[in-house]
Formats: C-alpha cells, sequence, structure tokens
C-alpha cells in the first residue's frame, strides 16, 4: 500500500520544486501542486514533475461559474491529476460540471472550510454556524452533486466519514506533535488525522522546509 502522505511543493521556483520532490519521492504517496506552483509554472510544470512518476493532486480550488469552472478543468489537458478542487461554495451546478468536466481517472475533491479559518473567521463572513456545521452542510452538498470527496481538517472528518462512508477525505493541516502550527489553526497530528478517517494526509512545511526533507518525511510516516 503506497503512503497516504502528499508532500505539499509550495514555491514557485521550479528548480526547488524538483529537489524536494526528487528528494520524497520513495517515501510520498504523491505531491500537491498548489496555486503558487501552478501560477507560476503552468501545465509544463506540472507535467514535468509527473514525470518523476508519483501521483499529483491539483489544488487550484477553482471557484467560478459553472461553465467558467468546467472550462478551466478542461483546460488542464493532457494533465490527469490524480486529486483536482474546486471549492464547495460554487454551489451544486459548478461542483457537478467540474466532475462532469474531469478525467475519468480524477477524483474531483471540494474544499470546505480552510484550515486557516476559525469560528470567528466564519463569522465575518457571515458564516453564523460552527466549522464543524459548516464542513458537514458542505460535504453533503459535495455528495449529491457526485464528487468524490472533500478537504476538510482532521477535526470533521469522522463525524463526515460517518455520513459518507465511502467519500474521499483529504486533510491538510497536518502537523507533528512537536511542529509549529503556522498560519493554521484547525490542526491535527498525522496518526490523529488517520485514526479519523483522512483518505489521505497533505503535510508541507514540516517536510519541504526541513533541513533532509526525506528523513523527515520517513520520521513523521513512522507515527502512522
Amino acid at each position: 500500500m503506497s503512503s497516504p502522505i502528499y508532500v505539499a511543493i509550495d514555491t514557485p521556483d521550479m528548480e526547488r520544486a524538483r529537489s524536494i520532490a526528487e528528494a520524497v519521492r520513495r517515501h510520498a504517496g504523491g505531491l500537491k501542486l498548489g496555486l503558487e506552483f501552478f501560477c507560476h509554472n503552468g501545465r509544463t510544470g506540472v507535467m514535468e514533475l509527473a514525470e518523476l512518476g508519483l501521483p499529483v493532486f491539483l489544488d487550484l480550488k477553482l471557484h467560478d461559474i459553472p461553465n467558467t469552472v468546467a472550462k478551466a478543468v478542461q483546460a488542464l489537458s493532457p494533465i490527469t491529476p490524480s486529486v483536482l478542487t474546486v471549492h464547495a461554495a460554487g454551489g451544486r451546478a459548478m461542483l457537478e460540471d467540474a466532475k462532469a468536466a474531469a478525467p475519468a481517472g480524477t477524483k474531483v475533491v471540494a474544499v470546505t472550510v480552510l484550515t486557516s479559518l476559525d469560528g470567528s473567521d466564519l463569522d465575518s463572513i457571515g458564516v453564523t454556524d460552527d466549522s464543524a456545521k459548516q464542513v458537514e452542510r458542505l460535504a453533503g452538498l459535495a455528495r449529491e452533486a457526485g464528487l468524490d470527496g472533500i478537504v476538510c481538517s482532521g477535526n470533521e472528518v469522522a463525524a463526515v466519514r460517518k455520513k459518507w462512508k465511502d467519500g474521499f477525505f483529504v486533510v491538510p493541516g497536518i502537523r507533528p506533535a512537536d511542529a509549529a502550527a503556522g498560519d493554521q489553526k484547525r490542526v491535527m497530528t498525522p496518526r490523529g488525522a488517520i485514526d479519523a478517517g483522512a483518505s489521505i494526509l497533505v503535510i508541507g512545511r514540516p517536510v519541504t522546509a526541513a533541513e533532509d526533507p526525506a528523513t523527515a518525511l520517513r520520521e513523521i510516516a513512522g507515527t502512522l
């Protein structure tokens, strides 16, 4: 069984991205490439890292009108990411169109509540429910729209999995017990997230900022 850990390579520097990817390729389950990487390197950069043979999680968090999102997903061709993110807040029609436009081998998952947000942040944008209730609401919407799963913090995944037993749950905001939270607010240890029902873990700085990324990743994997 491959590792559930996808290493988040959040840098625009292609040389550094390739260096990290090569360092972790034997121990990671995949690579997570987000906006910072994609905006600078585009499809060409994604395909270059994909040549290393690891699954690619393309974390673009698409959020626009249904037609625009569908066309954006189609425009990613010939990339066939393992996982692709859209925002659940885009609504059911957008979610349905994103899934319909994605390649057959791509899991489309909906971002629910960013792990950098807490209750006061939600209140400031007019969401009166706490993060757990908001995640459950948006997870239900994603499931109804035919998506493969959601992105949520480890704090919510157990409750959602009870209602969506075959869902695919991406859990970012993962921090080893001795690591700083940084700009994340709803965090969990790798072991805690797996025990709660995470399908894959997204881990960035605890690995990529380490002096030896490969060793850092092996040590984290050893706790699972």
